[in-house]
């Protein structure tokens, strides 16, 4: 009997295919929907019919490779067709570009947004006319502009051939400012449709000018997206002021997501810590204008105001945005200052806006711990909170922020704080740490003790001593919000001023470090036990060519081993600045900067690691050298491994060694990307010979 209902026992098989897609569609991993397609057939056609997004690797001259299989593919990625960043679809030695595709059309029939690496605007005359329904477009190229004297002719294709476009994103498309504006006039009914524009785009040497940005949002009256690099610096001619930002709410009233960021904003590198958070001039944004401009956004839900010049005495004119914006979730502002003025219990300012999700402050000079604390009173239902370059908070503030939103806050940036280096922004986070899944530090290791142990004193008695001279009574307490006391979490210590649950949650890290500067302190600055961390960023910043010898052999990377779970890593060096050919007397070349970073790695068990090495900016050249390309292939449970540079034939070859490897690429994947290599002999045949090399051979799983 118990064998007959153990036979007839449902399994997942026995579902109905509406709930089996509904699962499959929830499924973003791609090995594991290659995996759920072996099952059985019933589980290979609906993987297939609900799979909507697919990214071709491979070679583009291999027609017959093309899969025919994901006829139910919507977003097609055509950007990282090897090798990368060259025109294959134009290589009409190996094969027929219009042959291609129209090949790629047959497989694709449904494609509806595209993504394509476009050197030419040939490349799009090709492509384009094969879906004519295409509404989403993101054009990809870090190489220089074309030669074209006119402006905007390396856009013309998207318009002519793509009737019903609604969305445009050229956030990594380089271009000029000049090519946008002809192009939208000269076709008027694709314009008029536009729904998403993105020209946040890093590499533009300047941002838009005022009448440029008026232009375009008067071409474009139907926007909901809106994304631009500006000018709001006031020495520079066409500058965005009130006048440009009252032109945008008149031309699109219909904006959800704005954001108006300035050029110099956009740069990674990090700020100094040691200024006084203000610049020599204010930008021409009033408070009246502030107001004005909210005022005509009532539908708004993200805003982005990164101006790089002072905003002064924002706080009366940020009230407004709780009113005028009542959908506000994300708010990013920078360089404005006066945001909170934190007098007695009254909530003023970016306090009041209560609806936030998510907050970004940046370079607010007068910060002060009260006025966090105001905005943690105030904002009660923040998930993400960033705070960047702020000078005059402390630990003492931050933590407490944390207590009042230790229901909600689960995703963390503390940098370039003067008063907050790793070991403070840890231990103010303390209340919260069990909850964080998403956090940044900077790795300034002060506060740690000479043989590297943290300094134990007692954060208890002076937080909530401070807490309650600057409250009062616990009685006056509860009268400012509904929550738990927030000095009580200070109880939670196990007495010598360190918690002792651990980041159960925490599953990624972003760090920024000196170069030089080594990444052992991580584990004892009070990250030690981080049981379910998955990812880590690391960015490693600094001009070498001035700084002394590290005093270690390794920069640190073997410390991470203390995460069990850690399988992706991205290490960034591109902001790391040395010597590639001879360095001077004393001084270590970019190959030994290279082995200093890398050794270690080799001791990770990763899974994906996306490299960028360090670079000589006099000579453009940013490559990987002997000694990395031999450390990486020691990094053997590698399946992916990505280069944002580029490298010798003979050194890539290493990684032939790696078991598992299944995906490597080099990509040049900075502003200029060079039109000819001519620092190593990689080629078009070069990256051929080795993706030959690596898919020949067998791969155990």
């Amino acid at each position: 009997m118990a064998s007959s209902s153990m036979d007839m026992a449902a399994t997942m098989n026995d579902l109905p295919d509406v709930i089996l897609s509904i699962i499959f569609s929830s499924v973003s991993d791609t090995r594991a929907r290659n995996s759920l397609s072996l099952v059985n057939r019933k589980f290979l056609a609906l993987e297939r019919s609900t799979r909507t997004s697919l990214a071709l690797r491979g070679k583009a001259r291999d027609i017959y490779m093309i899969p025919t299989c994901f006829r139910s593919v919507t977003h097609l990625d055509l950007s990282l067709l090897s090798p990368w960043g060259c025109s294959d679809l134009l290589s009409s030695a190996s094969s027929d570009p219009f042959l291609l595709a129209h090949r790629l059309r047959l497989a694709f029939p449904l494609v509806t947004s595209l993504t394509v690496y476009a050197r030419s605007p040939s490349t799009l005359h090709i492509l384009l006319p094969q879906w004519p329904n295409l509404s989403h477009v993101k054009l990809i190229r870090w190489h220089q502009r074309s030669s074209s004297p006119h402006l905007g002719n390396d856009l013309v294709p998207l318009f002519e051939h793509c009737q019903a476009l609604s969305s445009i994103d050229l956030s990594s498309f380089y271009h000029w400012t000049e090519d946008i504006p002809p192009v939208l006039h000269a076709y008027p009914s694709v314009s008029k449709a536009l729904k998403y524009l993105d020209l946040l785009t890093a590499s533009l040497t300047d941002g838009f000018k005022s009448e440029e940005i008026q232009a375009i949002t008067a071409a474009c009256p139907s926007l909901t997206k809106l994304l631009l690099v500006c000018i709001f610096d006031p020495s520079y001619f066409g500058c965005v002021g009130d006048e440009t930002l009252l032109a945008i709410v008149a031309n699109c009233p219909k904006l959800r997501v704005l954001h108006l960021v300035d050029r110099a904003s956009l740069g990674s590198t990090r700020g100094e810590p040691d200024d006084d958070g203000y610049t020599r001039e204010d930008a021409k944004i009033s408070k009246v204008g502030l107001v004005d401009f909210f005022t005509g956004l009532p539908l708004l839900q993200e805003l982005v105001l990164d101006v790089y010049q002072n905003v002064r005495d924002s706080a009366l004119s940020l009230e407004a945005l709780h009113s005028k914006c009542p959908e506000l979730k994300l708010l990013k502002l920078g360089q404005f200052h006066g945001i909170c003025m934190a007098i007695e219990s009254q909530l003023d300012g970016v306090a009041l806006c209560s609806g936030l999700v998510s907050l970004t402050i940046k370079n607010s000079a007068d910060l002060t711990d009260m006025g966090l604390i105001e905005i943690g009173r105030g904002c009660c239902k923040l998930a993400k909170f960033e705070v960047e370059g702020c000078k005059k908070i402390t630990m003492k503030g931050m933590r407490t922020m944390a207590s009042l939103l230790h229901k909600t806050l689960i995703e963390v940036k503390i940098s370039c704080c003067k008063n907050l280096n790793a070991v403070a922004s840890l231990r103010s986070l303390e209340p919260i740490q069990g909850q964080i899944e998403r956090l940044h530090l900077d790795c300034v290791w002060e506060g740690l003790e000479e043989d590297g142990g943290i300094l134990c004193f007692d954060l208890n008695e002076g937080l909530c001593q401070s807490f309650e001279h600057e409250y009062g009574s616990k009685r006056k307490k509860s009268r400012y919000s509904s929550d738990p006391d927030p000095s009580s979490f200070c109880m939670q210590s196990n007495g010598n001023g360190m918690f002792s649950k651990s980041w159960d949650r925490l599953r990624y890290l972003s760090l920024w470090i000196g170069a030089g500067v080594l990444l052992t302190p991580l584990p004892t600055a009070g990250l030690y036990d981080c049981p379910n961390l998955e990812e880590i960023r690391i960015k490693v910043e600094g001009d070498c060519r001035t700084g002394h010898k590290p005093s270690q052999r390794e920069f640190g990377l073997s410390c991470l081993a203390y995460y069990p779970r850690l399988s992706k890593m991205q290490l960034d060096c591109s902001d790391t600045i040395g010597f590639a050919l001879t360095a001077p007397s004393g001084q270590m070349d970019l190959t030994l900067w290279e082995r200093f970073f890398l050794n270690g790695i080799g001791n990770l068990s990763l899974y994906e690691l996306d490299y960028w090495p360090p670079q000589d900016r006099d000579v453009n050249q940013r490559s990987l050298a002997l000694p990395g390309a031999g450390l990486l292939a020691e990094c053997l449970t590698l399946r992916k491994l990505f280069i944002h540079g580029t490298a010798h034939e003979h050194f890539i070859t290493f990684f032939l060694r790696i078991p598992n490897l299944r995906d490597v690429q080099l990509r040049e994947d900075y502003y200029p990307a060079p039109e000819n290599d001519t620092c190593t002999e990689m080629r078009v045949g070069s990256c051929w010979r080795f993706e030959d090399a690596l898919n020949g051979r067998q791969i155990p799983d």
